[in-house]
């Protein structure tokens, strides 16, 4: 299980990218702007190889390892492009800390392998899948630095994350309605071509993974009806969030995790 990339250079790139990362997190306030932005493009670069071995190696992997990885870089590629806006950001550290824990588990447990793709749809399912994924990831991460700059000011501190509270707040409910709209098309998918991605048995199922991703749509509609009808706005909304995402994680990551790890089923 550990360890079992199918080239080389998916094993290089992984081992390189896990390094990186805890360079940055380690020692980002000695490198400075340039060097900072240099070893961050290094990381994501060689995060992004590891993810490709993976996906295209023969024969393709995925499991709940790689899709935490995968939401994790497009964390990171979301951050990226934030930092050059907002060069006052300051979420670099734990980010990269949570890179290298992301690929180091991604080596660990590098998924199940798909010698055959049973649907055309199923490239698309996921790819939804993953793109709602990682913009609620980067809802929950403006959500925290929210939470902390909201409780800075409470106690008459300078905000920690160096953004203005209401732009932080803007850009998590821009993130979330995104990854509603993609979570929505992810369930249609899944919900219109059921019986060619699962085959006619599993079509008519209700799965952990379909419950608890419909569960996490209908709290998602929820924040977003409350704060549209009742302003919800601060903890109470950043609340509301981390409960859809967590049980958007435990919708994939979880199940896949169960029938890989604790059940050891393919």
């Amino acid at each position: 299980m550990i360890l079992t990339l199918s080239a080389w250079w998916g094993l290089a790139a992984a081992i390189g990218a896990a390094l990186a990362y805890a360079i940055l997190a380690l020692a980002a306030p000695r490198l400075g702007a340039a060097g900072t932005r240099g070893v961050l493009f290094v990381a994501w670069l060689l995060h992004a190889l590891a993810l490709a071995e993976g996906l295209v190696g023969s024969p393709p992997r995925f499991g709940f390892a790689p899709a935490l990885s995968m939401t994790v870089w497009l964390v990171l590629s979301v951050y990226a492009v934030e930092s050059r806006l907002f060069p006052q950001l300051k979420a670099r550290w734990a980010l990269a800390g949570l890179g290298s824990a992301a690929v180091l588990m991604a080596l660990v447990f590098p998924g199940t392998g798909y010698p055959r793709i049973a649907s055309p749809w199923l490239p698309l399912h996921w790819a939804l899948g993953i793109a709602s994924y990682g913009l609620f990831a980067a809802a929950v991460v403006h959500g925290w630095l929210m939470n902390r700059s909201e409780r800075s000011i409470r106690l008459a501190a300078q905000p920690d994350s160096g953004v203005p509270l209401l732009t932080l707040e803007r850009l998590t409910f821009r993130f979330v309605q995104a990854g509603f709209v993609l979570l929505t098309a992810t369930l249609l998918v899944g919900w219109l071509f059921a019986e060619t991605l699962y085959g006619p048995v599993r079509a008519g199922q209700w799965s952990h993974k379909t419950v608890f991703s419909v569960l996490a749509w209908i709290t998602f509609a929820g924040l977003l009806a409350g704060r549209a009808r009742l302003g919800w706005r601060g903890r109470q909304a950043v609340g509301v969030l981390y409960l859809g995402s967590g049980l958007l994680l435990l919708g994939y990551a979880g199940s896949r995790f169960v029938l890989e790890v604790i059940l050891k089923r393919a």
